[in-house]
């Protein structure tokens, strides 16, 4: 995807982010929740967009810096965050303007299913991280390619296209499936380890109105999937 995309449409999918079911309700809440308590942590947010999950990180004690590949995006996450805060125009697709060992974790919340390729951003996502750093991610679930592509085969890395309409604006997105073991795969192989893999259910307070049809008394949907992944130290890579 053009690192530009989301300047055509950065304020309609930021006012969206904001109260959406899938974002506020679900999304944000558990990289929330997987973050656990990030009280003096220096914590990088990869594709921050508007900066929703940074400005809660950051009210929870954490030191933020920030970037996304979007011009747009990153004035609206500067004008939200402050200038106390850094946010940079980078790409997560080529080297990342930072120390090596600088950060106690990064989250990357719904960015890397954009790219065919995970090699490249999980090895700079690596280099940044302290050894024992963590990686926290959400990316699309890979069933949502078997329900809505039932002809297509889950085990290839392929992509899709989507079509949404945000805040009354329409974008289309596209995206790469890639099957579970590909991911798990691609961690492994850039050196992390899996500590944690989250299908967990939507927020307490989200409003029942705004729920799926059909979804009866259950408190879960299968949307995104979450990882916690742990930088393993040099020579302890993970083969």
């Amino acid at each position: 995807m053009k690192s530009d995309h989301y300047d055509t449409f950065a304020g309609s999918y930021a006012r969206e982010n904001e109260s959406s079911l899938f974002n506020a309700y679900y999304e944000r809440p558990a990289m929330i929740g997987l973050a656990g308590d990030v009280v003096g942590r220096n914590i990088l947010d990869a594709g921050c967009g508007a900066g929703p999950l940074s400005a809660a990180l950051r009210d929870g004690g954490a030191r933020i810096t920030a970037f996304d590949a979007s011009r747009e995006m990153v004035a609206l996450a500067q004008e939200r965050l402050g200038p106390d805060t850094r946010v940079l125009q980078a790409d997560l697709g080529g080297t990342l303007p930072f120390e090596t060992g600088e950060f106690d974790d990064v989250v990357v919340s719904l960015v890397l299913h954009y790219f065919e390729d995970w090699s490249g951003p999980l090895a700079e996502l690596r280099r940044i991280l302290k050894p024992g750093g963590r990686l926290i991610l959400s990316v699309n679930h890979p069933i949502i390619r078997e329900v809505a592509y039932p002809d297509d085969d889950y085990f290839a890395t392929s992509p899709y296209t989507e079509e949404y309409d945000f805040a009354g604006q329409t974008a289309s997105l596209t995206y790469w499936h890639r099957p579970l073991h590909a991911m798990t795969d691609a961690f492994t192989r850039a050196g992390f380890a899996i500590s944690v893999i989250s299908e967990p259910p939507f927020a307490p307070d989200t409003p029942r109105e705004v729920l799926p049809p059909g979804l009866g008394d259950s408190t879960s949907f299968l949307c995104f999937l979450f990882f916690v992944l742990e930088a393993l130290p040099p020579g302890r890579d993970q083969r």
